[in-house]
């Protein structure tokens, strides 16, 4: 693993070849979303992919970011609008049934989740929901990384579009980041031959003895 070279070579792909990206790795992409880390474990978000050609055309009307069209593959990161005490029973489920104990066992743990959430706005759990999205964007684009698949993580979109045509709505979520997937065009695309530029680790670091 070379994560260091790998992050070094990856930028922000402004164009993209007609190269498809294997399931295999798409695959091996959200496996590494879904084990991002996640406040409580909870996931409060759903990932979308999208390779259907005019569907990501139609999506592409009105933005910047051609990379939606261009793409082999976009994922799209949706939060839930809201935190219900139905999402952490399915939960609370779904971890007694993987680690072989009965519900009753993670009552604290409910109370804990139940009390903390719940208590909160709509607002603020949307927030907070969205901010574990990027979390897990974060993941996606190193794991594209490591495996030299190019990427482009965009806000630039009509939400309200991308939620309408995947029936995000329906589904109590809304879309909130978005991730190109696919392989650069080393010719058309000038940013392709650029150096990476970053700040210097002692101006963006400070450590605290």
């Amino acid at each position: 693993m070379n994560i260091i070279g790998n992050l070094e070579w990856r930028y922000a792909t402004k164009k993209f070849s007609d190269q498809k990206v294997s399931m295999e790795d798409v695959n091996k992409i959200l496996e590494a979303i879904n084990l991002s880390a996640s406040s409580a474990g909870l996931q409060p978000y759903r990932v979308f992919v999208i390779e259907n050609s005019p569907l990501r055309k139609e999506l592409a009307v009105g933005s910047f970011n051609s990379q939606i069209s261009q793409s082999s593959h976009l994922l799209v990161f949706a939060a839930f609008e809201t935190v219900t005490l139905s999402h952490i029973e399915t939960y609370l489920a779904n971890i007694a049934s993987e680690r072989g104990i009965p519900v009753e066992a993670l009552a604290d743990f409910k109370a804990a989740l139940t009390g903390g959430l719940l208590s909160r706005t709509d607002k603020e759990n949307f927030d907070w929901a969205a901010r574990q999205a990027y979390i897990a964007l974060g993941t996606a684009l190193i794991a594209a990384a490591e495996l030299k698949i190019d990427s482009t993580p965009m806000e630039g979109f009509d939400a309200e579009k991308f939620d309408t045509l995947l029936h995000l709505k329906e589904q109590g979520l809304k879309s909130v980041v978005a991730l190109s997937l696919g392989y650069r065009d080393a010719d058309g695309d000038t940013f392709a031959k650029l150096k990476k530029v970053r700040l210097p680790l002692s101006d963006l670091v400070t450590f605290v003895n």
